[in-house]
């Protein structure tokens, strides 16, 4: 029943207690406030907040316990993820997919924070940017990954690194590209159980990464910018001989071919007269596309020999119609109605996963600077992502509606709360004061030394 719902939260959280005990701390408290207080603190989920309603708590506390607790964010993700797989692991109806979120911060000291390309906010900004791995079946999904991207103006200032308490392994450049390529190899490492690999265009700007999934034998459906070129007809590479004995030998491959952007080979093909199929259920009705699917050739312009995959292409039936391109190596024999499945279903509800992430479970609300902070409070984010999963799975059949926001609303009910008495009003409110001040004379002091040293 949901009345029971926070019994069965703190028992959940509890069955992680075993990743934040060692032989000298026991933090597994701490653990339990945290998670609560992503539950209970409203729309501003930080440790401000977590204090005046979690009783026991303490915004010092939880803050040493984000930065300086030594507990492995790693293993609780890695728990996340088994237990995610139970859900939804499926060799044939689930998919990994690849997603990134970005999260708008101020300043300089926030570790991976630079001006860079924010896909929430639709533009370059200050913020830091992380690559998730998303396990999805249906209409449900949840993160079983996650690695935070550093720029090159981070990894090439060692002291700016130290500073911010990134171990020195994890000092190196790797795209976005990279990371997401990790995640695959560590989900198939850990045996997660999905039947194809999605990305969206930002992985679909060369054919590197559908390359190298498919080097690694998976199958996989990554949308496509509509200016990546392909080849209708095999390319055949090949090294051009020598017209003589003189000069160096031809080592790279060319082809005569000439290749064609994918939105050209969408319009050749006429993607307006192709077959319409329903591809999913919404609150408007059944979703239906239209849906072309035209075998092209890949070539990187290095290797000896193309890769022959699939083009797929949807276009909605709206009065503005969207059209979305992307890339497969799926069998040819694959039904085109779950080709358009594979491209369109599951990219939308990771879309909604993230948004109560960020919503509901406090993703973006954290008040960290350090590395070790960053990815300890995404594992305990990540844990009631995974607890919000389960209680939907839970009343699939008898509450089918019940959303991420009923279960943030019920535990925030429900959990045992901070007596609010008249005292302890007075108190938080004139800790919030104090607070406000002490970062008022920081702000003052900052502004004052650089007036000093602009002058001197």
């Amino acid at each position: 029943m949901l009345v029971r719902v926070a019994g069965r939260f703190v028992k959940f959280v509890k069955s992680f207690s075993h990743h934040f005990k060692s032989y000298r701390h026991d933090v597994s408290d701490k653990a339990r406030q945290y998670a609560c207080g992503l539950m209970q603190a409203g729309v501003r989920k930080n440790m401000d907040r977590m204090e005046e309603v979690v009783p026991g708590s303490n915004s010092r506390n939880l803050q040493q316990f984000l930065t300086h607790s030594k507990w492995d964010a790693r293993a609780v993700i890695d728990q996340v993820g088994s237990e995610v797989d139970a859900h939804l692991g499926d060799k044939k109806s689930a998919a990994l997919l690849i997603d990134e979120s970005a999260f708008a911060k101020q300043g300089s000291r926030s570790v991976g924070v630079a001006r860079q390309w924010l896909g929430r906010l639709g533009k370059v900004d200050n913020g830091q940017v992380a690559v998730f791995g998303a396990l999805a079946n249906g209409r449900f999904v949840a993160p079983i990954d996650v690695r935070l991207y550093l720029p090159k103006q981070w990894t090439q200032d060692p002291e700016r690194c130290k500073k911010a308490g990134i171990p020195e392994v994890d000092r190196v450049f790797l795209t976005k590209e990279q990371q997401a390529l990790m995640i695959v190899e560590h989900a198939i490492a850990m045996e997660r159980r999905f039947g194809w690999v999605g990305a969206d265009a930002g992985y679909g700007k060369t054919p590197s990464f559908c390359l190298a999934l498919d080097r690694m034998g998976q199958q996989f459906v990554v949308d496509l910018h509509s200016d990546l070129r392909v080849y209708l007809q095999d390319p055949h590479p090949y090294i051009p001989e020598r017209k003589s004995n003189r000069g160096p030998k031809f080592k790279r491959y060319r082809s005569d071919a000439k290749p064609v952007e994918v939105k050209d080979v969408v319009k050749r093909f006429e993607l307006a007269s192709q077959p319409t199929l329903k591809v999913r259920r919404t609150t408007r009705g059944p979703l239906k596309v239209r849906v072309l699917r035209v075998p092209v050739y890949v070539w990187d312009g290095k290797s000896a020999t193309a890769a022959k995959w699939s083009l797929v292409a949807t276009q909605t039936l709206a009065k503005r119609p969207e059209v979305k391109i992307s890339l497969t190596n799926a069998p040819e024999s694959t039904d085109l109605a779950r080709l358009a499945w594979m491209q369109l279903q599951q990219r939308y509800w990771v879309e909604r996963a993230f948004e109560d992430g960020k919503s509901e479970c406090g993703m973006a609300d954290y008040q960290v600077r350090k590395w070790s902070a960053w990815h300890h409070h995404m594992a305990i984010v990540m844990t009631a992502m995974l607890f919000m999963l389960s209680e939907r799975i839970r009343h699939q059949e008898n509450l089918p509606l019940l959303s991420c926001a009923d279960i943030e609303e019920l535990l925030s009910r429900f959990l045992p709360r901070r007596d609010v008495t008249r005292e302890e009003v007075l108190r938080q409110m004139g800790q919030r004061h104090r607070r406000r001040q002490a970062a008022i004379e920081s702000r003052t002091r900052v502004a004052l030394a650089r007036g000093a040293s602009a002058t001197g």
